[in-house]
């Protein structure tokens, strides 16, 4: 990196500070919510469904103005977590916060698929020998699932590193706290001189976000093998 200004390293990294944190904390939750939506019927089932895919449609700008209002610190959540010590308006937290949202979509969907792939008489095999539903999720679903749940956490990570307009709508950018590479990119683009910088990050960003996708390929592939020969 040592073609790298010490400006342009700075802002990458920090996405990959946000990034990492944005899939690492949604994780968890991405895996509940692609089982609920994959295995279980209850009341609203669609309705999840949709809130979940929701940030894929609405504008990403649209999405950060929502965050602000909930999540700055005069909205309902933001200004209870103010009084904790927490803070997510322009903040680089605030960065993850959005791109893991940003992110979500693609890595529930990617979980979901693989989950569906999985035989449910092999679960129901495990439940008969008195394995609890953790246990089988555990020991038979989270085995088989695992390349899909890794190549979802990548196409999330790689998500978050491009996210940009629900990032910049609510935590700005500013230099060495909230600029990701994308608003860097954006920001070299408005002085004069700073295409080169911006182009330099504009490679950064291609060549992470083909490895994503060459990665999650190579890992669904893996899934689709180990499922047929479950």
């Amino acid at each position: 990196m040592e073609w790298l200004s010490p400006e342009e390293w700075q802002a990458v990294a920090l996405s990959l500070r946000v990034s990492f944190w944005a899939t690492v904390v949604s994780l968890p939750l991405g895996v509940f919510t692609a089982f609920a939506l994959a295995r279980w019927r209850f009341p609203g089932r669609e309705l999840v469904n949709g809130l979940v895919h929701l940030p894929l449609i609405l504008p990403p700008v649209v999405t950060g103005y929502l965050l602000l209002l909930t999540f700055g610190t005069r909205g309902p959540i933001g200004g209870l977590l103010e009084e904790v010590g927490i803070v997510f308006a322009f903040r680089w937290t605030g960065a993850a916060l959005a791109a893991g949202i940003m992110a979500f979509p693609l890595l529930v969907r990617a979980i979901r698929l693989s989950i569906e792939a999985v035989d449910i008489k092999l679960e129901q095999a495990s439940a008969t020998l008195g394995a609890g539903p953790i246990w089988v999720f555990l020991t038979v679903t989270l085995p088989l699932i695992l390349p899909g749940v890794l190549a979802g956490a990548i196409l999330a990570f790689a998500k978050a590193m491009g996210e940009f307009g629900a990032t910049i709508t609510f935590v700005s950018n500013i230099p060495g706290q909230t600029q990701t590479l994308p608003t860097a990119i954006y920001a070299f683009l408005q002085v004069p001189g700073g295409e080169a910088s911006a182009l330099r990050l504009v490679i950064i960003s291609i060549v992470i976000s083909m490895a994503a996708l060459l990665m999650s390929e190579i890992l669904a592939r893996r899934v689709a093998k180990r499922v047929a020969g479950a």
